[in-house]
């Protein structure tokens, strides 16, 4: 008998945006001090303390994106590009591995995790390759991608209904469910390696932080 994982309510604690120029958000990611918001003709970054932009990169951004310490990583229709943040160069770029059906985007453990919107499903590949390493399944649609603590979390989007899940990298198992309020999407996302996710707005042009529920706030189980 399988169990359910019940959905909590999200905790919206902040939202930002729209920004100048930009009517929707694709890929979030967090660079230790910043948040960036790809908006489809720039990379923005904004002070999530204050909420002011501090940068703009003129890049291609349609999708996900991802920060490895030193560079961006940026979708862009079927390639993943490495950007340089201090001068928005492209200085190399990968093959995307789902060729234009490319949504969530993060880094961890020395990898590109590359979410699959409508495939369901998460690829770990190689990013001097553009190599898949492998596959995770969901089964549901898969928008973000976010890697915390040990934990994997993304985003779905289906309809009117958006979620934060937290899954088992192994088997895809759903562990834990933050239900978004009705119409509220969720396209890219990224954790801030402590208390926050980051969710891109899709079409509203927002980028909302939810409180990271406690370890001990978790619930397990399948769906």
């Amino acid at each position: 008998m399988t169990t359910k994982t019940l959905p909590r309510t999200a905790e919206i604690v902040r939202e930002y945006g729209p920004f100048a120029g930009s009517d929707r958000i694709h890929g979030v990611t967090h660079d230790g001090h910043r948040v960036w918001a790809a908006t489809g003709a720039k990379l923005v970054a904004f002070d999530p303390a204050q909420g002011t932009t501090l940068r703009t990169l003129d890049v291609a951004c349609d999708a996900g994106t991802a920060f490895d310490g030193t560079h961006l990583y940026q979708i862009a229709e079927t390639r993943i590009d490495k950007i340089d943040p201090s001068t928005g160069q492209v200085v190399a770029s990968i093959p995307a591995p789902g060729s234009g059906s490319d949504s969530g985007l993060t880094w961890a453990e020395g990898s590109l995790w590359v979410g699959q919107y409508r495939d369901r499903k998460i690829h770990q590949i190689d990013p001097q390759t553009g190599k898949v390493l492998r596959t995770i399944e969901s089964n549901r649609f898969v928008t973000g991608v976010t890697w915390v603590d040990g934990d994997l979390w993304h985003g779905t989007w289906e309809g009117d209904e958006s979620e934060l899940r937290r899954i088992n990298p192994q088997s895809g198992a759903v562990l834990e469910r933050l239900a978004m309020p009705s119409g509220t999407g969720v396209s890219g996302l990224e954790s801030d390696g402590a208390a926050l996710f980051y969710c891109g707005g899709g079409p509203s042009g927002k980028v909302r932080a939810v409180r990271r529920p406690s370890k001990s706030a978790g619930t397990s189980g399948g769906l």
